[in-house]
This record gives C-alpha cells, sequence and structure tokens, in this order.
C-alpha cells in the first residue's frame, strides 16, 4: 500500500519505518528541512533502540522516502497519517494548529479517495475539525473531493517503541459508520491485516470512543504511578516498605504489577500533557476530573522529594556543597527531558547553592539544550553544572548520589569505587534500583523512596 505520514517525530518516523517494514511504500513528510537532512543523510533525528537500523534498511530497499514536499506527500499516499505533535496550549488543553495545517494541506492538494487517520494524540472531536478543514480546503477550490477521517491512536513506549509496534497488545481504530468509512475500514483492515494472522488484534469502534480510548489510557497508567508515589510517602512516615507492599498487591490479579513502581515522578511527552488534556476536555463540558486533578498534583510534588531527602539530610543552604546525578531522561532507553524529574532536582540543588556533576549514557546532548533554556532567566547557574564523562567521572568529591533514571548501567555499580569516589557514602535512589539492607552491609547510608524503614539506625 502506498502510505503518507505527516511528521517524522517520535510516532511518525516509528510509525512510517515499521509500515515499510511490512512491505509498503511510505512517504515520510516534514516541514523541518533539518530533520530530513538528517534523515536523508542516514541518521535519525532522536533515539530509540533499533529504529536506526530500522531506517537505514528500507531506505536501502526504496521501501521509505524522507520529503518536504507537500504535494508529493499528498500525491503519494492513500492513506494519510498525521502524526504531528500536540504540545500543550497555556490552557492544558491540546494545540491542535500542526493536526489542522495537515489536514489543510490534504484538502489543498488531494485529488482522489484519501483516508486520513489522525495517529496524533488528539482530544475527543478532533476528527470532526480535521474534517471540516478539509472540506473548506476542498470548498476553496471548488472540489468534491472524497475522504474519510479515521482514529487510529499509538500505544508505543518510549525505548520500546519498535517492538510495541510490531508487536502490539491492540490496534485501536474508530471509523464513521458512512460509505466513506466502510471504504476507510476496508483500507485500514488491509493495512493492518499482518498483524491479525495469529489472533485478531484490532479493536474498532466509533471514531470519538477511539479518540477517548488513548487519553482514558495514558490517565489510568498516570493514576497508578501517582497512586504508589503517594503510598510510598505515606510508608516513609509509617514504617513499611513499599517495595513489599508493590508485591503484596500486584499479586492480585484485578490490580497487577504494571506501572506500580514508586519513584520520583513521571514525565516525557504523553503522561503529563494527556493528563492535562483530558481535565481540559471535561472542563470543556462543565465538568471536573477530581481524581485526575490529584494524579497531576502528586506528580508534581513527586517531583521534589528527592530534593526535600537531600536538604533533610545536609541542610536548607547546600553551598559549598557538591552532588552527582546520574540519568537525566525522563526513562530509560530514550534521550527525552520533556517533563524530566532530573530538571526539578537539578534546579532545586543549584538554587540552594550547591553544585552538580550529571551523567546519562544517552540524553547528554539534549540535557544540555534543555538546561540552556532552562536557567535561560540566571545564566550564573549553568556554570555550577559540570556534564560528565561516564557515570564514575559524575561522582568525583561529590557528597552524595542521587539516581533518577534507571538505566541498566546503574543496576550494578562497582560499589567500592563508588565509596572512594564520594567525599560520603550517600546515595539518594530516586528508582529503588538497590535494596536497602545491602547498602547498609556495604557501608553506604541509603535514601530510598518508601524504604526508609530498613535504613533505620
Amino acid at each position: 500500500m502506498k502510505i503518507t505520514i505527516i511528521g517524522t517525530g517520535y510516532v511518525g518516523l516509528v510509525t512510517g519505518a515499521c509500515l515499510a517494514e511490512l512491505g509498503n511504500d511510505v512517504f515520510c513528510l516534514d516541514v523541518d528541512q533539518r530533520k530530513i537532512d538528517i534523515l536523508n543523510n542516514g541518521g535519525i533525528p532522536i533515539h530509540e533502540p533499533g529504529l536506526e537500523e530500522l531506517v537505514a534498511r528500507n531506505r536501502a530497499a526504496g521501501r521509505i522516502q524522507f520529503s518536504t514536499d507537500v504535494a508529493a506527500s499528498v500525491a503519494h499516499g492513500d492513506v494519510q497519517f498525521i502524526a504531528v505533535g500536540t504540545p500543550p496550549d497555556e490552557d492544558g488543553s491540546a494545540d491542535l494548529q500542526y493536526v489542522l495545517a495537515a489536514a489543510r494541506n490534504i484538502g489543498k492538494y488531494m485529488t482522489g479517495f484519501k483516508v486520513i487517520v489522525d495517529k496524533s494524540t488528539v482530544p475527543v472531536g478532533t476528527a470532526d475539525k480535521v474534517s471540516a478543514a478539509v472540506k473548506t480546503e476542498l470548498a476553496t477550490r471548488g472540489s468534491d473531493g472524497q475522504f474519510s477521517v479515521v482514529s487510529n491512536p499509538e500505544f508505543l513506549k518510549e525505548g520500546a517503541a519498535v517492538e510495541d509496534f510490531m508487536r502490539p497488545d491492540r490496534i485501536v481504530i474508530g471509523c464513521d459508520d458512512t460509505p466513506q468509512g466502510k471504504i476507510a475500514h476496508s483500507q485500514m483492515k488491509k493495512l493492518y491485516a499482518p498483524f491479525n494472522r495469529n489472533h485478531e488484534r484490532t479493536f474498532w469502534m466509533d471514531v470519538r470512543s477511539a479518540e477517548f480510548t488513548k487519553y482514558a489510557a495514558n490517565a489510568m497508567l498516570a493514576t497508578r504511578i501517582s497512586f504508589m508515589n503517594e503510598l510510598a510517602n505515606l510508608a516513609d512516615h509509617v514504617g513499611a516498605d513499599i517495595e513489599a507492599v508493590r508485591h503484596g498487591i500486584g499479586s492480585d490479579p484485578r490490580i497487577g504489577h504494571s506501572f506500580l513502581y514508586a519513584g520520583c515522578g513521571y514525565g516525557g511527552s504523553c503522561f503529563p500533557k494527556d493528563v492535562q488534556a483530558l481535565e481540559r476536555t471535561a472542563q470543556d463540558y462543565g465538568l471536573d476530573l477530581l481524581v485526575l486533578q490529584a494524579v497531576e498534583a502528586v506528580n508534581e510534588q513527586q517531583k521534589l522529594v528527592l530534593g526535600k531527602k537531600i536538604v533533610k539530610r545536609f541542610g536548607e543552604d547546600l553551598s559549598g556543597k557538591h552532588f552527582a546525578i546520574w540519568g537525566l531522561a525522563f526513562k530509560p532507553n530514550t534521550d527525552d527531558m520533556r517533563a524530566a524529574s532530573s530538571r526539578a532536582l537539578l534546579g532545586e540543588l543549584l538554587r540552594k547553592g550547591a553544585t552538580v556533576a550529571v551523567y546519562d549514557p544517552v540524553s547528554m546532548p539534549e540535557a544540555k539544550r534543555v538546561f540552556a533554556l532552562d536557567f535561560a532567566d540566571n545564566p550564573a547557574l549553568l556554570e555550577k553544572i559540570r556534564f560528565a564523562s561516564n557515570s564514575m567521572d559524575a561522582l568525583n568529591q561529590a557528597d552524595a548520589l542521587a539516581i533518577v533514571t534507571e538505566w541498566k548501567a546503574f543496576r550494578s555499580p562497582d560499589f567500592d569505587k563508588v565509596k572512594s569516589l564520594l567525599n560520603q557514602p550517600v546515595i539518594f535512589d530516586g528508582r529503588n534500583l538497590f535494596e536497602p539492607a545491602v547498602m547498609t552491609e556495604i557501608g553506604i547510608e541509603y535514601h530510598g523512596i518508601g524504604r526508609s524503614v530498613l535504613t533505620r539506625t
């Protein structure tokens, strides 16, 4: 099939490369010439395990191309995927300007029937807006072109996106019950047929329900994280071990173990903005989603927990203190710094007078860019950050280590070397990577999340 992907960001590039891998002829469009140049020169603009090799293989096979030519992109694909960004607006709602711009371009240049697929995460009712934008452009041209707008939300985890796409647990597709919608249903069924050979993975529904499903899924996962984080904070006070609690409740099949890990807050491009967008949608209908308001509030406070633990241990004035931070990206296997907990911790330490050495296996270049924006109002703070060459280099002469991202490379360090490099053998573990009892045995003062009972003297 001939497929056009509009947007070569995280969702668009993964979608395009994976559909090309299945034998489709894929045209990837982006208005950012820099991204297209990177892709055409053999690179990729994001870090995602396995993606670079996938893109290279399909470029060599002639199944995927990258361009800024809008007219050519519309002419190419019978199925047009809109996979552009939907950043949060000032009021928390999803900003649809890029989605609607893509829709207008399709309407401007289309000549035959098009299936227009909303792949971006968009609020309920966006398909109607996309349809209206296309119709306006067609009317301007005096054309009666036919099309159908479909909702096909993505469920990709950063760091495992290629595997998630190629081996999906579900495929959600929303089509309308019109003659055009039935054509779209047939096209989408054909496109996703390779995923349904062993068993049916596709859930067909109306368009609005499909749009809602994506937000509902992310809101539920964010809720589980904030719920466990709130329990972890209480566990620190009542003398319980949150890891034991996690095993105890996760063994209940009605609950399960996924997304029950206590830590220093969630970040990234999805959970924060999707929770806010769902809240905003509710407000548009005169409703308050009280649970999600609490989820968001808990998460914002949780990003400050490590900083509070450090202040409790070393005092409010951190002048003259030096700390090491392992992990800057919001999660492992990505360089994504959006809403990362490391940013909140770093700001807290620097503003209280400390200096900091930071290290992340992948996101150092992106971190430098992001920190420059974070501290643009106070450039002097940037001078207090040292970007270390490796994890052990970050520890040199630090008064304590704070772990923010659970990279595998951090799970089994040489603790003797860690102790020798730190001024004091103190670790603040924001992801509960280590066992408190083991840390005590080897002489490390250990502060986890919800595990204080195991480190009391």
